[in-house]
């Protein structure tokens, strides 16, 4: 069972993912079809930042999983080497 903590925790992961999906889907889906000069362009970075935001997260997080999956590797490797 989660504990109180793990709740909470949870449900702010839950909250700012929501928060930011929201943010990005009204920022690529529906900012294009609304007046260039209205007043809710100005709480959004250009359109060029939609693409490499994503990109440029998605390429660190597989640099740090192949770091993690590297480091387990090699971590193995020495208690094997050492276990003979």
């Amino acid at each position: 069972m989660a504990t109180g903590t793990d709740q909470v925790v949870g449900f702010g992961l839950v909250a700012v993912s929501l928060i930011i999906f929201t943010y990005y889907t009204t920022w690529v889906i529906l900012l294009p079809f609304i007046d260039s000069q209205h007043a809710i362009h100005k709480y959004f970075l250009p359109r060029a930042y939609a693409i490499l935001i994503p990109l440029a997260s998605g390429l660190l997080l597989l640099l740090l999983v192949g770091l993690f999956i590297t480091y387990v590797m090699l971590k193995s490797r020495r208690a094997t080497k050492k276990a003979q």
